[in-house]
């Protein structure tokens, strides 16, 4: 009864928000209440609820702040000569500046931190593709699947939980894995280029002369509020953020702290009166509230969902599924089912709760625990487009695209990305396709 429960829970929540019958915001959080009331649960729903809100209330706190801080630095034209420069190299051709965007966002993805490569990529090639009239669908799907690619990086999260919950060493776990990362960028560049052509097709190209097809010249294209610029301070804000960088990189410090700070000296720096920084505030609250309202209302998804132990139901199921005669081929079955698994229920869920499971029965098998963790790498192409990964409510955020329309537009792109790496694994020797019989 409960697995039936929680897979159509899942099923009307994902159907709600891809069709637009309801946001986002709203589905979160009414969904999973009305089948936890439907399940029994009742009054024990406040508890679970509000355990759910605290887990994610510190998440909510820092995008709040990043994108304030961000968002002044925009103001402030931090970015408008990088935009100035990209729109140089790339010569006006959107297959470039799509091409670029997802190279862009891969090379801030070294840090390992998804929500500083959204704010950073976008923050700098969102004005572009506003002012170009490029689809900011395509912005947020290069700069996503960028992220999925190097969030399988030591540092980045999964592989780290992969290794602790399996007690494997990091360098067996991740060195063979360098070669499945590259050829799976190779293609998600050639995605990029897919895409960009797309765009090129449908919008033609800006010309360095200064003018477009249309009536844009290069200077409507990267020019911001010259109102709100501040050119002599440049530097400053340029040193306070590459500080910043630094500081979450090092992680001496929480980053919603460190977020604060910079926000507050940032709106002290650049716009010292009271009521500038009012005004400032005051605007750029139209993109915090949308963005921090779907954080917390992910909490109660997540709250109800780990609760009312719908997610081990869930892995119960799935785990139950897999028939005897699929023992010899764990380590494709691991590397499939972490697509689904990464998907509906959390890294810590998956990795901690469930891929120790697969690990035991894939030993019976000759399947050693180090391709395990390997195999499990996979779903992480597709991991990001889960409406439980809270930095993907900031990256739709700040490039205003509807969840719902995100997912339609790159759920396809990420599995394909996710065939690609499966297969690199495979042909390199990374994982096993058959193990022995036990």
């Amino acid at each position: 009864m409960l697995t039936a429960l929680a897979y159509a829970m899942i099923i009307v929540f994902m159907a709600l928000i891809m069709t637009k019958r309801l946001s986002a915001m709203v589905a979160l959080i009414l969904v999973p209440i009305a089948f936890g009331l439907l399940g029994g649960f009742g009054m024990g729903l406040g508890p679970m609820m509000l355990d759910g809100i605290k887990k994610l209330a510190p998440t909510g706190v820092m995008l709040m702040f990043a994108i304030l801080y961000f968002g002044i630095m925009i103001d402030a034209g931090l970015f408008d000569p990088i935009v100035k420069l990209v729109l140089r190299l790339v010569g006006g051709s959107p297959t470039k500046i799509v091409v670029g965007t997802f190279l862009l966002a891969a090379g801030v993805s070294l840090d390992g931190d998804g929500s500083t490569t959204y704010m950073i990529t976008c923050a700098a090639m969102l004005p572009l593709y506003q002012r170009l009239g490029m689809n900011r669908l395509v912005l947020a799907c290069v700069v996503m699947m960028a992220g999925q690619l190097m969030n399988i990086l030591p540092w980045g999260g999964p592989t780290a939980r992969a290794v602790s919950a399996l007690g494997v060493e990091m360098g067996q776990v991740f060195v063979p894995m360098i070669g499945p990362m590259i050829i799976t960028g190779l293609w998600c560049t050639f995605v990029a280029f897919i895409l960009g052509r797309r765009e090129s097709r449908r919008l033609g190209a800006i010309r360095l002369d200064g003018m477009s097809s249309g009536s844009q010249s290069i200077a409507e294209v990267t020019g911001g509020d010259p109102e709100l610029a501040r050119p002599k301070l440049l530097w400053v804000n340029a040193l306070l953020t590459l500080g910043l960088m630094t500081l979450l990189i090092m992680d001496v410090f929480p980053l919603q702290v460190l977020f604060m700070v910079a926000s507050a000296i940032g709106l002290m720096i650049n716009y010292p009166k009271l009521q500038q920084q009012k005004e400032r505030i005051e605007a750029h609250a139209v993109n915090i509230v949308p963005v921090v309202s779907l954080i917390f209302a992910a909490g109660i998804f997540v709250g109800i969902l780990s609760g009312t132990k719908m997610v081990d139901a869930i892995a119960t199921s799935v785990i139950g599924m897999v028939p005897d005669w699929m023992g010899p081929y764990m380590a494709v079955v691991t590397a499939v089912l972490s697509i689904p698994f990464t998907f509906f229920i959390s890294n810590d869920a998956f990795y901690f709760g469930i891929l120790p499971i697969l690990a035991k029965t894939a030993a019976v098998y000759g399947i050693g625990s180090v391709e395990i963790a390997r195999a499990s790498l996979v779903g992480q192409q597709v991991h990001l487009l889960s409406p439980l990964v809270a930095s993907t409510y900031l990256l739709v955020g700040l490039a205003k695209v509807e969840f719902g329309d995100h997912q339609r537009f790159t759920l396809l792109w990420a599995m394909t990305a996710a065939v690609v790496m499966l297969a690199a694994m495979l042909v390199l020797g990374v994982i096993p396709l058959v193990g022995s019989t036990p």
